[in-house]
C-alpha cells in the first residue's frame, strides 16, 4: 500500500521560510572558524552570507539571499576555504593577566547611551562588577554590556558606531 503524502509544496514564486536561528548559528559558526564566505543550502533555500573585509578587528557580517529556484549541489558541493583566524591574543596587549570582556552578539557597538552623552566608562576608570560598559544594539534592540568581573579598563577595542561580530574582545580589564 502507498503512503499518503500530507506535505504540501510551496507555491510557486513564493520564498522559502528562513529560521532566524539557524542563520545566527550559521553565523557564530564562521565567526567561530575564521570564515570570509560561506554558501548554504536546505531545499530550495541557498543563502550567501559574506564577511566584509576590514582593516581593524571588526568586520560586519553581510547576508545576501540567493535565488531559491537554483538547483540543488548535492553532488558537487563546493569546498570552503577557512581564512587566517584573527585570535583575541593577537588583539589584547601583551599583558598577561587582563580579563577580556567580548561581545555576545553581533550588532553596533556604542559608548555612550546617547550620542551627545558621555561614554559609560573610559580608559583607567575602575568599573565594578555589572556595570554597564556599552551598548550593541542588535535589530534595533539596544543591549547593555556589563562587566563580568571588577577591574580597571585598559583598552577599548572598538570605536563608537562600528560594527562588532560575536565573540569580539570590546574591552580589556585588570582585575581588580
Amino acid at each position: 500500500m502507498a503512503k499518503k503524502n500530507n506535505s504540501k509544496p510551496a507555491p510557486s514564486g513564493s520564498a522559502p521560510r528562513v529560521d532566524l536561528a539557524e542563520i545566527q548559528r550559521i553565523l557564530e559558526f564562521m565567526t567561530e572558524h575564521g570564515l570570509e564566505e560561506l554558501d548554504y543550502e536546505r531545499g530550495d533555500l541557498h543563502v550567501r552570507l559574506k564577511r566584509q573585509a576590514a582593516s581593524g578587528p571588526a568586520a560586519a557580517l553581510l547576508a545576501t539571499p540567493v535565488s531559491a529556484a537554483r538547483p540543488a549541489a548535492a553532488d558537487n558541493p563546493s569546498p570552503v576555504e577557512a581564512a587566517p583566524r584573527a585570535s583575541v591574543a593577537a588583539l589584547a596587549p601583551a599583558e598577561e593577566g587582563l580579563h577580556i570582556v567580548k561581545s555576545p552578539i553581533v550588532g553596533t557597538f556604542y559608548a555612550s547611551p546617547s550620542p551627545d552623552s558621555p561614554p559609560f566608562v573610559k580608559v583607567g576608570d575602575a568599573v565594578s562588577r555589572g556595570q554597564v560598559l556599552c551598548i550593541v544594539e542588535a535589530m534595533k534592540l539596544m543591549n547593555e554590556i556589563e562587566a563580568d568581573q571588577a577591574g580597571e579598563v585598559v583598552r577599548c577595542f572598538v570605536e563608537n558606531g562600528q560594527p562588532v561580530e560575536y565573540g569580539q574582545a570590546l574591552f580589556s580589564l585588570r582585575p581588580a
